[in-house]
């Protein structure tokens, strides 16, 4: 008798450990059959030091990840800046997975880099940490605008050492700190404002150093620019130089010039970006 209750016991323990182990599995990631969002995941200590991820439904090992960078001059902005662009995605491109990413904002005491370009470095680490749990791929592509689309070319040009970005979008981004246009502008506080933000050491290797135009390579990955003609921080050069050394070495790029708009558009034009921005990312991610 007493050894029945000993067995009894033991399946019991058994049992039960089966049980937690499965209900550990169940809350391992969610549903790949389901679509899911997760709001605010921490990826660092900072409080700004979080992003939004959307998944969609049936996804599998090979899903993608775009990843949206906000603007706001490396000083200001939110992810939330990016809404129009993270439901345009969930909506007209449904196999993608998207993370709106915020990060830590420049200041008097914490200059934008590296600081901000290491944020995006441990974005993608968390997600390649947790792709298994995600149910996504490695691969990734990104969408920037402003300040933001300056932090993703510098990224995708210098700082991806494994090769994971797929394509990037520059809408209005500083990519040539060294553009006469800058260096020469005294006259415009604005400009200046924006160059002076982004760090504190104005050498030409510095401003080289922090330049998409000088950081591209032949392997960079394919790279559209939108530009608008007007804009009054960000002058037409730096969209036509970084098209012509992306046609220089070669790089697979697009580039779309809005003559009559400044530092961002609605109407038939955003139109118009976001439908050449759809063909691009369904065509190279």
């Amino acid at each position: 008798m007493k050894d029945l209750k000993l067995i009894f016991t033991l399946l019991f323990t058994i049992s039960l450990f089966i049980s937690c182990d499965s209900e550990d599995s169940d809350v391992a990631g969610p549903d790949p059959l389901e679509s899911f969002e997760e709001l605010n995941i921490s990826y660092g200590t900072d409080s700004d030091q979080v992003f939004d991820l959307y998944l969609p439904f049936g996804r599998t090992s090979e899903t993608k990840t775009v990843i949206l960078v906000h603007g706001g001059g490396w000083t200001s902005g939110d992810k939330t800046d990016m809404n129009t662009f993270k439901d345009y995605i969930i909506t007209q491109m449904p196999d993608y997975a998207v993370a709106n990413i915020n990060y830590r904002l420049a200041d008097d005491n914490n200059q934008p880099y590296p600081m901000q370009i290491n944020d995006i470095t441990s974005v993608v680490s968390y997600l390649r940490n947790n792709q298994n749990t995600y149910v996504i791929s490695e691969d990734i592509g990104f969408v920037g605008v402003s300040a933001g689309a300056h932090l993703s070319l510098l990224w995708s040009y210098a700082f991806d050492n494994d090769n994971q970005t797929d394509m990037v979008c520059s809408v209005v981004g500083p990519t040539n700190f060294t553009d006469p246009a800058y260096l020469e502008n005294t006259n415009n506080p604005v400009l200046q404002e924006l160059i002076n933000t982004i760090g504190i050491d104005a050498s030409i290797p510095f401003l080289e150093e922090i330049s998409p135009y000088h950081q591209v390579t032949a392997s960079a990955p394919p790279t559209i620019l939108f530009y608008g003609g007007q804009d009054p921080l960000i002058p037409t050069t730096q969209g036509t130089d970084m098209r012509d050394k992306l046609q220089e070495l070669n790089v697979t790029h697009e580039f779309t010039l809005y003559p009559n708009e400044g530092h961002g558009w609605i109407g038939l034009n955003l139109l118009d970006t976001s439908l050449k921005l759809k063909t691009f990312i369904e065509t190279h991610m």
